[in-house]
């Protein structure tokens, strides 16, 4: 059972989104959102030990991809487990900054650091399967 929670602002549009509902990001394109799986109790995912933030935007098929390959990554259990990651979606084109520094790269996968600062990950490849997908990302959380 999954849960979406929206908070619009006269500048920003936030989505909780779950696997279920990844599609419903692609419709409405705000700015930046949050996809944080959600298992059967709300309550054990408020507060996510790990932090992933994808850099994308309306258009690119690369990051369509890769946000559709994550959707399924997410929604994977077992040792590689990403339940209790969150992931900020943001879309470059609504902030000079992150265009400018990710226009030609995107899409770009970071994790969020303890410090609040991001690093940017290895580029996962279009063609990597999504068990090898969860595994490198729960691989790249693990080290910090």
């Amino acid at each position: 059972m999954g849960i979406v929670a929206i908070a619009t602002t006269t500048t920003t549009t936030t989505a909780l989104i779950t696997p279920s509902s990844m599609a419903f990001l692609s419709r409405q394109r705000p700015k930046w959102a949050i996809f944080t799986p959600l298992a059967s109790s709300f309550s054990t995912q408020t507060n996510p030990t790990r932090k992933l933030v994808l850099y994308s935007k309306p258009g690119c098929c690369l990051c369509d991809g890769l946000k559709e390959k994550l959707q399924s990554a997410f929604a994977l259990q077992g040792p590689n487990a990403l339940n209790d990651v969150q992931l900020q979606i943001r879309d470059i084109s609504t902030n000079p900054d992150w265009e400018r520094a990710y226009q030609y790269e995107i899409p770009v996968l970071a994790k969020v650091l303890s410090d609040g600062t991001e690093e940017i990950l290895p580029r996962l490849s279009p063609r990597l399967g999504v068990e090898l997908i969860q595994k490198k990302i729960a691989a790249a959380l693990g080290e910090e």
